[in-house]
């Protein structure tokens, strides 16, 4: 089954309306650097001095922490990751999975939840960055 895919706005109503959470698959400096407020982070790649390496502990965190029947809305810098992560999740069960299209910033003729206007943060709500959602793993 194709993953859905919505627009930030979309997105922002799924959140409000239908009680879905915001996961960021993005690097732990993306992430850090802004992300949509209330969002989770985990990073479905690392950044590091050779460029981005796979998360090999990705699924793993996201089973830990979220039930497979979990209402979540992925997200990226531009779309292309929380596409593949939304896939990766659908693939073992998780049935309430969306896409972000567009992710953070955006991409060549759609803007993303930053430039929408919608609400971000540069700080992470208690036990919802990495670090602490790695913690549960």
């Amino acid at each position: 089954m194709p993953v859905r895919r919505v627009s930030p706005e979309e997105a922002k109503a799924l959140i409000d309306d239908e009680g879905y959470v915001y996961v960021d698959v993005r690097s732990i400096p993306e992430f850090e650097a802004g992300h949509p407020e209330g969002a989770y982070n985990v990073p479905i790649a690392h950044l590091g001095r050779a460029g981005m390496a796979p998360n090999e502990d990705f699924l793993t965190v996201v089973e830990k922490n979220f039930a497979k029947g979990a209402r979540l809305v992925l997200g990226c810098k531009s779309g292309s990751r929380s596409l593949q992560a939304a896939s990766i999740l659908q693939s073992v069960g998780f049935a309430n999975v969306v896409d972000q299209r567009a992710g953070f910033d955006g991409a060549p003729g759609s803007p993303g939840w930053r430039v929408k206007g919608l609400p971000t943060s540069s700080t992470a709500a208690p036990g919802r960055d990495y670090e602490s959602l790695e913690a549960k793993a």
